[in-house]
């Protein structure tokens, strides 16, 4: 390392100590030509994690960003901030845990509504119905009745009416056009 006061390549390492954040090192060093004294940091570089969006832009993820939907999400909901939080950094970490520090905004919604499932059913709707841009109501109905099918599939039925389709046997499907049932991950998590 360069000492910042002569230039000089070669120094000695006089104090190491860990930043209170942690997230660093503090080093203290004494330069070999002039004798004087300077600091450096020690950091873990971090590559920034990417989302692709669907009109081929690239924005930087923000933790905040995610924040605030969900709290539109789990607005008047029984859904505590210290939840919300535990999610938004559940998916950071599942983010982190990726080889690839690039994802597509599609996946980043899907592992957020994956998550928001379990959580909250309303909140789950409401994130959805503002990612899967839903057009019109039939799109929204269409949405309920899938997530009705599920209760009840589950043995968790609301006792709502079902909106339209009558069937004794209530089969797993998808809850919005596009999405895929993995039947074999819900019988696991049946168990």
């Amino acid at each position: 390392m360069h000492c910042p006061f002569c230039g000089h390549i070669e120094d000695k390492v006089v104090d190491s100590r860990e930043s209170r954040e942690g997230d660093s090192i503090r080093r203290r060093r004494e330069c070999l030509s002039c004798g004087r004294r300077f600091t450096s940091y020690e950091r873990v570089e971090e590559v920034p994690l990417v989302i692709l969006k669907k009109d081929g832009r690239r924005e930087p993820f923000e933790r905040q960003k995610l924040m605030k939907g969900l709290l539109a999400a789990c607005q008047k909901r029984p859904v505590s901030l210290d939840r919300i939080e535990q999610l938004v950094g559940d998916v950071h970490a599942r983010l982190m845990e990726r080889p690839d520090r690039e994802i597509r905004s599609r996946e980043l919604g899907e592992l957020i509504m994956d998550e928001l499932k379990g959580l909250d059913q309303v909140a789950y709707v409401r994130f959805a119905s503002v990612y899967r841009e839903f057009k019109d109501l039939p799109d929204f109905v269409k949405a309920l009745e899938g997530l009705m099918h599920k209760e009840a599939a589950t043995g968790r039925g609301t006792g709502a009416p079902k909106l339209g389709h009558d069937s004794a046997t209530p089969q797993p499907q998808a809850l919005f056009p596009g999405e895929t049932v993995d039947v074999a991950a819900m019988k696991s998590r049946k168990k």
